[in-house]
């Protein structure tokens, strides 16, 4: 039954990372690490390979951009902050998320 859980838990989590990156960028510029960071503060256990995919087609898509800051600790880090568009899109998905609780609490109740 644990595995069963811990499948469900990672399939909603993968579900909504995206929607998690824009919310964290809506809030200030990040660089990946402090990315992961903040997703990991929120138990939303994440790994660097899934979260590169996840930057480089949000910024395809031009809801992402980034610029390159030199470091005083290591080699220069790319800064991602989002676009006008992807703040249109998180607003979406604000309201999608909104109708998906909503749906849920009255279907439990």
């Amino acid at each position: 039954m644990e595995n069963f859980f811990e499948n469900v838990r990672s399939k909603m989590r993968s579900g909504v990372l995206e929607y998690c990156i824009l919310c964290i960028l809506d809030k200030k510029e990040a660089y990946a690490s402090s990315i992961l960071d903040e997703l990991k503060n929120a138990n939303m256990i994440v790994v660097e390979g899934t979260l590169y995919p996840l930057l480089i087609r949000q910024k395809n898509q031009g809801l992402l951009s980034y610029r390159w800051e030199e470091s005083t600790q290591g080699p220069p880090r790319k800064y991602y902050c989002i676009t006008d568009k992807g703040r249109d899109a998180l607003r979406q998905m604000d309201a999608a998320w909104m109708e998906i609780v909503e749906s849920i609490e009255s279907i439990k109740k």
